[in-house]
């Protein structure tokens, strides 16, 4: 308890994200979004849904990098949601230098930006792409690719819903498996989206050795600031992978978009993880385990996992998911074995020396 120069007491509580309070830190350790010279980069008047993850990660990312780069920055952005709901023509919501692609070719005009910079010896101004998973993982897998490989100097966001939400929830490469989708009714014996497909997209890009590669979701606003201001700090091809819940796809409340993120990293279903040049440096180990079921239970593109009939074996092979996912990359710190009060187990006393035989 603490009181205000009004004498009025004021009580800090811990409200579940395990973060401390921007009011109980110094200013030049509180979150970039709580200063009030952050750019916002994304304001208001957008035509989001309410409670959309991908509107929160976009105005996070790019208010970092806008911070990073000293407002010297530009922005590539695929055709999507992100693109629609910020840009209804004439009007915009962005206050960055803002460019709109086709929907598979954001990492192409990205790199031409780079270059055309370049040429003009505009070392200063540097250049980050964004797309949702669409975009990224299936349309625009091959223009991504190509950027990694040649090195070019962009920073691509994927926001990662899970679906082409934009055009009526349809599946993408992102979404998990056993969702309903507008392409994977739940029909048939095997109901949702099919086990064994998709891709990792953040294990692709650590495969093509990039400069810089990282996870991150909404519901931990520091890493992901960390992140990219980290990011920002490499010169060539880098890749962050935030995962940003999408109410209307997922049939989440639109209050609950942040507990959901925080869900997928702590069940381990989402693994937060950071690789240089190839190689996995650091991840964020989970804080409080919890059964990827408390991750599942309250979307609706996962209702039919538990009613009419209960799913065992499907939420069963879910949770492998997670537990595989939580071993790859040691989420979880490994627990010592705690003394025991029990007094020594009794020891067979020495065996006696060997004497050498005597010829």
């Amino acid at each position: 308890m603490t009181t205000t120069d009004l004498g009025m007491p004021v009580k800090y509580y811990q409200v579940g994200s395990w973060a401390v309070g921007n009011r109980l830190l110094d200013p030049e350790r509180r979150s970039g979004q709580s200063r009030l010279d952050r750019s916002n980069a994304l304001t208001s008047g957008h035509r989001a849904c309410r409670g959309c993850g991908e509107a929160l990660g976009a105005r996070y990312v790019l208010d970092a990098a806008m911070r990073a780069t000293g407002g010297r920055m530009v922005t590539v952005n695929a055709t999507g949601c992100l693109e629609v709901f910020s840009t209804p023509y004439p009007e915009t919501s962005w206050r960055v230098p803002w460019l709109h692609s086709l929907f598979g070719n954001a990492p192409a005009v990205a790199s031409g930006v780079a270059a055309g910079l370049r040429a003009l010896g505009r070392d200063d101004v540097r250049v980050v792409a964004q797309g949702g998973d669409g975009g990224t993982v299936d349309i625009g897998m091959g223009a991504l690719s190509g950027m990694f490989e040649r090195d070019d100097d962009v920073l691509y966001v994927c926001y990662d819903n899970g679906g082409y939400m934009n055009t009526g929830v349809q599946r993408s490469g992102a979404t998990p498996p056993a969702a309903r989708t507008a392409t994977t009714q739940v029909v048939g014996p095997e109901p949702g989206n099919v086990f064994g497909q998709g891709k990792d997209m953040a294990r692709i890009a650590i495969a093509h050795d990039v400069r810089y590669v990282a996870t991150a979701s909404i519901a931990d606003l520091r890493d992901l600031e960390e992140k990219v201001t980290r990011a920002m700090s490499f010169h060539g091809a880098r890749y962050l992978h935030v995962l940003v819940p999408c109410p209307l796809g997922w049939g989440t409340e639109s209050a609950a978009t942040v507990r959901t993120a925080r869900l997928a990293v702590e069940s381990g279903f989402f693994p937060v993880i950071e690789a240089v040049e190839g190689e996995v440096t650091s991840v964020r180990r989970i804080r409080r385990r919890v059964p990827v079921e408390d991750y599942l239970v309250d979307q609706g593109r996962f209702a039919h996992l538990f009613k009419p009939v209960r799913r065992q074996e499907v939420i069963d092979h879910l949770q492998a998911i997670a537990d595989r996912n939580i071993a790859r990359y040691g989420l979880v710190e490994p627990v010592a074995a705690l003394p025991s009060s029990a007094p020594p187990a009794p020891t067979a006393p020495p065996a006696p020396p060997v004497r050498p035989e005597v010829p």
